[in-house]
């Protein structure tokens, strides 16, 4: 297959991650189960984001300009988008996220309450 051909193909079925930055989420498998947190960053290649206060790992930092005293710091790991579900923001409890067409725009709603998301 040549490169061309696989850019196609990237293109035509690239997933749609149901969830979006500034999201509150909760963590249903793993060692964070149960964990609720803000999306901070989506990575859409490697299907990965970003919680906070979700998947904390320890980094041992040389003193630089960003970390001037150098140590110990915790940072937040990328998790899998597969162990997170959106909280409804009716119920607050984990739903599922349906797309619906409304005036030509596509728009998510939570399918528990069918709220609308932003």
């Amino acid at each position: 297959m040549s490169k061309q051909q696989q850019k196609v193909l990237q293109k035509r079925f690239k997933p749609k991650f149901k969830i979006k930055k500034g999201d509150t989420v909760k963590v249903i498998s793993g060692d964070d189960k149960g964990v609720t947190g803000r999306v901070l960053e989506v990575n859409t290649k490697t299907g990965r984001a970003l919680v906070e206060g979700v998947n904390q790992v320890v980094k041992h930092a040389k003193p630089s300009a960003k970390y001037p005293n150098g140590g110990i710091i915790e940072l937040e790991a990328p998790i899998n988008i597969s162990k997170l579900m959106l909280v409804d923001p009716k119920t607050g409890a984990p739903t599922r996220v349906g797309r619906k067409v409304v005036d030509g725009k596509i728009i998510r709603y939570a399918k528990k309450s069918g709220e609308e998301l932003s």
